[in-house]
């Protein structure tokens, strides 16, 4: 996995972000929503399908909700980190896939958590508004690899 889990269930999850637009809607503010995906939720790896998958699924209800929240001003979009050294992936990396994955990824290094501070920042500020139901992924090259 490329990111850190919140500790919410999906559901919890789904709810929480459905709570928050609605009172932005009800309160007449514009915002902006920023679910955090992965890009294994579009390059699953063995053993991670229902992390993937519930990526993957966040990833549909980013651009389902921009869709049907846009008219009312709030922005849905998503961010997919790739892969960093947090408390998820860390029994992955120690076993040996840090080497593998650095190999992979065309910027030869895993992330650190600075990198995904710009585009969190876009997709949080003014500078976006006029983006909704998209994900920008920062994973120095990992999915567009060959």
């Amino acid at each position: 996995g490329a990111d850190e889990d919140d500790g919410l269930p999906p559901r919890e999850r789904v709810l929480a972000m459905a709570a928050i637009a609605l009172a932005m809607t009800m309160a007449v503010l514009d915002g902006a929503i920023v679910n955090v995906t992965s890009i294994l939720g579009r390059r699953p790896m063995r053993g991670l399908s229902a992390y993937a998958t519930s990526k993957a699924a966040l990833e549909q209800l980013t651009r389902a909700l921009a869709l049907e929240w846009a008219a009312d001003g709030v922005r849905v979009n998503a961010l997919a980190p790739g892969w960093y050294p947090t408390a998820m992936t860390r029994g992955h990396l120690d076993a040996g896939l840090a080497p593998i994955l650095k190999n992979s990824i065309p910027m030869g290094r895993l992330g650190v958590p600075d990198d995904l501070a710009g585009a969190l920042l876009l997709l949080a500020s003014d500078a976006s508004r006029y983006m909704t139901g998209t994900t920008i992924t920062v994973d120095g090259g990992y999915d567009v690899r060959s």
